[in-house]
């Protein structure tokens, strides 16, 4: 009479699980499948990929104080295998701050012209260590670019960030001045959907040249030039305030 064996070969060890596939690879299998998906239906695919990018950008920066162009090159090589139509616009910045240095690290996911997030993790350098201390997603449908205003009498970082938006006969801008005052970031002022808007920083002071839309289609439709407007703004403790908002020539 024969007698089973033990289980304790080779056949009863379960297999290893395989490793899991590079960064760049995760990425651009979440990212493939935001093809034909509405921006407002996106956060479960675009919040994973945000977590896959910035999980490992904390860890590659923890133990070093890396520089800007060596922080954006590794948020790079996270979308490197993503292709048309899907594409991520990386963006950055690094700015002394009370004896250390603020490095921005950001990114614009798009998968047409129209869909599109942004990301923005803001990091401390200090005592050879880099450590996550804000995060910001700015605004949905634009690209997002930097500014910067001087530090009001409170010591705070402030940085403005603006981005244009697709859909209409012109480009939309959208712009907010945050406040980082070590701890938390907050908005102390925004703008949006501003019509054809161009935006200037001068030191302490914010310039919008815009149209107004339902003016510049009727006058168009008569064959005229529609009035343009430019509204100036100055820093302040609070965020901007409104100084002067005229007409200008087109």
């Amino acid at each position: 009479m024969a007698l089973g064996g033990g289980g304790t070969g080779a056949q009863g060890k379960k297999p290893k699980a395989p490793p899991p596939p590079p960064l760049p690879g995760r990425v651009d299998y979440l990212a493939k499948q935001l093809i034909g998906v509405p921006l407002d239906e996106s956060d479960a695919l675009t919040s994973q990929i945000q977590k896959l990018v910035l999980d490992h950008l904390d860890e590659w920066m923890a133990s070093r104080t890396p520089s800007v162009v060596e922080a954006r090159r590794e948020l790079e090589s996270a979308f490197a295998l993503l292709r048309n139509p899907l594409s991520a616009d990386t963006n950055s910045f690094a700015r002394p701050w009370k004896g250390d240095t603020l490095i921005g690290i950001g990114y614009t996911l798009r998968w047409t012209d129209y869909n599109r997030v942004n990301v923005l993790a803001l990091n401390e350098n200090r005592d050879g260590k880099s450590r996550r201390v804000a995060l910001s997603n700015f605004v949905p449908h634009t690209d997002q670019a930097y500014e910067f205003l001087p530090s009001p009498e409170s010591g705070d970082f402030r940085f403005l960030v603006y981005g244009f938006r697709t859909g209409k006969s012109h480009l939309r801008l959208a712009a907010k001045l945050y406040d980082f005052d070590g701890q938390n970031l907050k908005t102390v002022w925004e703008a949006s959907d501003v019509y054809d808007g161009k935006i200037d920083v001068d030191k302490e002071r914010v310039v919008i040249r815009y149209l107004k839309e339902d003016e510049y289609i009727r006058e168009t439709a008569l064959g005229r030039k529609p009035p343009r407007y430019q509204a100036t703004y100055k820093e302040t403790s609070q965020g901007l305030e409104l100084v002067e908002d005229r007409q200008v020539p087109f």
